[in-house]
């Protein structure tokens, strides 16, 4: 009876592990905005996987900039920061357009390189998305993780 209660004491500490350890590699994420449409709609949630960066066409959620300074006024929360608090965080939906090293023209009309530690991150949306298009390519470390389901 008693090695019993200990295998069962066992395994909730066990369970309670992988808990732990899933909620901190998960996130849920709601919609805010018209910028992914149609895609994703505003109040749409999805689950995030933290520490992932999708290859070109994957979508992930990265914090938002100042939009009026292009830059951010606290240390990064995404990748490789998994101790910095995401909440409380104003966060993007975007698909990736390009990696560390691949071409993308500028507003000016000039072909680039995307800089290594940087991705190039698109609304589905055009008219209306805040992204690479005004910002240029987004520090990889501000990338939160990649879209994985929607809930």
């Amino acid at each position: 009876m008693i090695r019993l209660g200990l295998v069962a004491v066992a395994a909730c500490v066990v369970a309670a592990g992988a808990a732990w350890q899933l909620r901190r590699r998960l996130v849920s994420v709601t919609v805010v905005g018209h910028s992914m449409l149609p895609a994703y709609r505003p109040g749409d949630h999805v689950v995030v996987r933290r520490g992932v960066v999708p290859p070109p066409g994957g979508v992930v959620v990265v914090e938002q900039p100042d939009t009026r300074t292009r830059s951010w006024p606290v240390p990064p929360a995404g990748l490789g920061s998994r101790r910095q608090p995401v909440a409380g965080r104003q966060w993007l939906v975007k698909r990736v357009a390009a990696g560390p090293g691949g071409l993308w023209t500028t507003p000016a009309g000039v072909a680039e390189r995307v800089p290594p530690g940087h991705v190039l991150l698109l609304g589905d949306n055009a008219d209306v998305s805040f992204d690479s298009r005004q910002m240029g390519p987004f520090p990889v470390e501000r990338v939160l993780g990649a879209v994985w389901l929607r809930l």
